[in-house]
């Protein structure tokens, strides 16, 4: 726990079996109350490495739903147990576990409801090995978000995020995409409903065995993001209405 806090990480994973245990073994258990893998499917021997590792909470999807479907098993489990904060870490390593206790202390603390872990604070994300298309894609995405959403984040495109029980229980996350997109309207929802989020930098590692998305699929997924941005701006004009802003009761 974290000042009373219930602290759940969620691990969304997909042939995770090579950097599982890397990404595990660093998790702070002096904080961290339970730990959710859910598994969307993979070929490889992920899930035996989970419960090897004593993963007590070990989800398998009998068929691959998308990385958007995965996150919505992590969080229905993640609020089943209790959680009151929730993290989703990646299990590929990409993102260091060391960053779970500055970001679970801004919710615990009632700071901030939202936290993102932004590569692209700093110089961490080229440094880390990110290939420089998918800096110029992140930069380029991000400006046009701030622009139509009217904020002022580093970076929308981050798979490290950490949530309070009260969002996840309010926005209505079921009815998105099971695809990437569905960070992006995850996070569209937030804003939407006015919480603010906090950003902190976070170092990244480019490797063999971290999971990324190709080029063609970061083409399909930037023009997701583009669609969202600009729907986000109609609904907030009064020019349209989506059922996916409406909060849950």
């Amino acid at each position: 726990m974290i000042e009373g806090k219930k602290l759940v990480i969620v691990l969304p994973a997909y042939n995770a079996a090579l950097t599982l245990r890397k990404t595990y073994s660093e998790i702070p258990f002096d904080i961290v109350d339970e730990v959710v893998l859910v598994d969307d499917n993979s070929s490889d021997q992920t899930v035996a490495v989970a419960k090897e590792l004593g993963i007590r909470h070990v989800i398998k999807h009998d068929k691959n739903r998308g990385y958007g479907g995965n996150q919505k098993t992590c969080y229905n489990k993640a609020l089943e147990l209790g959680g009151d904060i929730v993290i989703m870490l990646h299990p590929d390593y990409q993102y260091t576990p060391k960053l779970i206790p500055s970001m679970a202390w801004l919710i615990a603390n009632n700071v901030y409801q939202v936290v993102l872990g932004a590569r692209t604070l700093g110089k961490g994300a080229l440094r880390g090995g990110m290939p420089l298309y998918k800096y110029i894609f992140n930069r380029g995405l991000t400006f046009f978000e701030n622009v139509l959403l009217r904020q002022k984040l580093a970076e929308y495109h981050t798979g490290y995020r950490a949530f309070s029980r009260e969002v996840l229980e309010r926005i209505n996350y079921e009815i998105n995409s099971e695809d990437f997109v569905f960070d992006n309207e995850m996070l569209s929802q937030i804003i939407y409903l006015d919480y603010e989020i906090a950003e902190i930098t976070c170092p990244t590692k480019y490797f063999d065995e971290a999971s990324s998305i190709n080029f063609r699929r970061s083409v399909v997924y930037g023009l997701g993001v583009l669609h969202v941005s600009v729907v986000h701006r109609l609904c907030k004009w009064g020019l349209m209405k989506r059922e996916m802003y409406k909060p849950r009761k």
